[in-house]
């Protein structure tokens, strides 16, 4: 899922001055799930955002409302009222829902209250980590399902840079080096023979570096034109 972490309350402040009829829009999935965007921190985050304008002798009308995705469309059109009547909409979902926002809401002006950090997964109560680097070439096949592109701070492809001690990174020694995890869980399975073959250099252009990416499936449009 998409990890993020709200915004400090002074900075929410900073980026809605100026408006008078703050919306502040939550977002029912994978921010939800990690406590930073669903509906109770929507609620919480325009409760603290009236207490703070009215303590600075501001008072503002602060709403909120939590929509099942703010990635799509359908979703959206669902407070297209609300949205319209707002100033500045707050956007508690990850960097993707406040960009579908302002796109499906030209006129408006849509600010970000998270900061979207990665793709990760919660490995204790109240701990997410990341897991996947969305490289575009996944390589988890050959990896025992541990990511180095992800999970190695320098997303090394064939194997330990030499410097991890004692099972962890050298760059945080707090972090589990990638590769002895690999190591580790391809001798448990029998496998280790799988990392005697080398892997050429990576193809980043499938990566972010290849600039923005889109997906098309041809059959779904045709699917789509034939109903």
């Amino acid at each position: 899922m998409i990890v993020a972490d709200q915004k400090p309350l002074n900075e929410l402040k900073s980026l809605t001055r100026g408006g008078e009829n703050v919306l502040v829009v939550g977002c029912g999935t994978c921010v939800t799930v990690c406590f930073a965007g669903g509906a109770r921190e929507a609620a919480i985050t325009a409760s603290s955002l009236r207490m703070a304008f009215k303590l600075d002798g501001n008072s503002r009308q602060v709403s909120d409302v939590t929509v099942q995705r703010q990635c799509e469309w359908e979703y959206l059109d669902q407070i297209a009222e609300q949205v319209k009547e707002a100033d500045v909409v707050l956007s508690l979902g990850c960097g993707v829902g406040v960009q579908a926002i302002a796109e499906h809401f030209p006129e408006t002006w849509v600010v970000p209250g998270l900061n979207t950090s990665f793709m990760g997964m919660p490995t204790e109560q109240g701990v997410w980590a990341e897991r996947c680097a969305a490289c575009g070439d996944c390589i988890l096949g050959l990896t025992g399902g541990i990511c180095p592109i992800a999970r190695c701070s320098k997303s090394l492809l064939n194997g330990p840079c030499g410097g991890s001690e004692g099972g962890h990174c050298e760059v945080n020694p707090e972090t589990p080096c990638a590769w002895q995890l690999i190591y580790d869980r391809l001798t448990g399975m029998g496998k280790l023979d799988v990392l005697m073959e080398i892997q050429p250099p990576k193809n980043w252009r499938a990566a972010r570096d290849g600039g923005p990416r889109k997906i098309v499936r041809e059959d779904l449009r045709l699917a789509k034109e034939e109903e």
